[in-house]
């Protein structure tokens, strides 16, 4: 049995059953008869439901926003704005998803020869808790368009999310098997992953959790795409507009209350102008305010649980027996739920393990750079490569930042972000393959060569 429990209040909410073996079984066996059909569909029959879908989640955002602001603490403002980014992924599939499946003639000395996209059957998905409807979407969307069908294994906290989702799609006309929820808990997932029924799996969630994943993928010789975590450096350089920096600073590190793999968690800033950007990030961190995710003036709602609220701050303390200290906020706060304040840590040994390591959580980690060179060496400085903001208004410093930092992503005088039509994905300990855009399309399909 599933409970959610709500992280502002920490009292439990609604119960879902697990789902037994048996009912397991009907589920697998439901999708690998789908995909027969399914595969078979034309572009037309996909896009028509994948706008649906987008029709039913539109319609019914309100609803979804506060089941998730209910199980995982985000706030109502935040929960609207994804249920929304959800309803333009899937019509971004809808609309460009044709186009992407196109063949393609290749002369070659043979003669002609065609690249055909083609789908290759049901994909387990494993996903986290903290973007709980997003990350489904980023997965289910391109799923369901290259003619492939779908199984989710939600986390645990967020069952009532996976199942309204299962709504979602049935509301909108999917045959059976084309997408399916799965209560169950992570024990069961390398049986599925060994299943010859499923052909792939994609996995959003920590490093420990890829690499069993990844494991049990390698085992089976499947497809894999994992996106894992991340320590984002976001870098200052004194070309840059400050005043905006540092806003935006503050917005990247407590957006979702700190729980975002792409969330900015290392703020290094030019020795030039460090100083200045320390006084009004300050300013900006201890300004927020933490409260009732419901309400319209809160920042930040509650962590995700009591859990996630103490490892974070183990890390913090961690960081101050190592020499780390903390400027600002960073403590938990009195009373009912897992709320904790926005906080600053200076003064953290460069190179030390607790340096190198995701805080999922509202607090910055903030380093002084003596120049280019030393910024992009901090920003390397971890075994993650996810993503990355540069502040520069210098084109050769612009250059050196995409050519230098390694991570999947760059964000330059902004804060990064996810869209359905850019590639999203990782390098190093943050994973492997991409989602969104063509690319994440493309990831669990059979490129077939046809010659003559």
């Amino acid at each position: 049995m599933f409970t959610s429990i709500n992280p502002a209040t920490g009292e439990a909410g609604d119960s879902f059953a697990e789902l037994t073996s048996d009912e397991i079984e009907i589920r697998v066996q439901c999708a690998h008869d789908a995909f027969r059909s399914w595969r078979k569909t034309d572009h037309a029959t996909r896009t028509a439901l994948l706008s649906a879908i987008a029709d039913q989640f539109d319609a019914n955002k309100r609803r979804l926003a506060e089941i998730a602001v209910r199980e995982m603490g985000k706030t109502l403002k935040s929960a609207l704005a994804e249920v929304e980014k959800c309803v333009a992924g899937f019509r971004y599939y809808a609309q460009r998803g044709p186009e992407m499946l196109g063949s393609h003639r290749i002369t070659t000395a043979a003669g002609t020869t065609t690249a055909r996209w083609l789908p290759i059957g049901p994909v387990l998905a494993v996903m986290p808790w903290n973007f709980p409807y997003w990350q489904v979407v980023r997965f289910l969307a391109p799923t369901i368009m290259a003619g492939n069908v779908g199984l989710l294994k939600h986390a645990s906290s967020v069952q009532g999310v996976a199942a309204a989702i299962e709504e979602m799609v049935v509301a909108a006309g999917a045959p059976a098997g084309v997408f399916q929820n799965l209560a169950i808990k992570s024990g069961q997932v390398d049986a599925l992953i060994a299943d010859d029924r499923i052909v792939a799996v994609t996995l959003t969630g920590s490093e420990g959790a890829g690499m069993k994943v990844a494991e049990a993928a390698g085992r089976a010789l499947k497809k894999v795409v994992l996106e894992l975590g991340g320590s984002d450096p976001f870098i200052v350089m004194p070309s840059a507009d400050l005043d905006t920096a540092v806003k935006t600073a503050v917005t990247a590190r407590i957006q979702n209350t700190g729980q975002s793999c792409i969330c900015a968690k290392r703020m290094i800033v030019h020795a030039d102008i460090y100083d200045a950007f320390l006084e009004k990030f300050v300013a900006g961190m201890a300004a927020v305010k933490a409260g009732d995710p419901m309400d319209a003036a809160t920042d930040m709602g509650p962590l995700s649980s009591e859990e996630q609220r103490r490892t974070v701050l183990d890390q913090i303390r961690m960081i101050e027996a190592q020499g780390g200290r903390l400027i600002v906020g960073g403590e938990a706060l009195p009373g009912k739920g897992a709320y904790m304040s926005a906080g600053i840590l200076v003064d953290v040994p460069i190179g030390h393990a607790v340096a190198r390591e995701e805080l999922f959580g509202p607090v910055a980690m903030l380093f002084k750079a003596a120049d280019l060179d030393a910024a992009i060496a901090l920003a390397n400085d971890v075994p993650f490569g996810l993503g990355s903001s540069v502040w520069t208004n210098d084109s050769a410093e612009r250059e050196r930042f995409e050519r230098d930092i390694e991570a999947g992503m760059t964000a330059v005088n902004q804060m990064l972000a996810s869209s359905p039509e850019a590639p999203f994905g990782g390098i190093k300990r943050s994973g492997h393959g991409r989602e969104l855009g063509p690319y994440g399309l493309h990831e669990f399909m059979n490129l077939k060569t046809v010659v003559g």
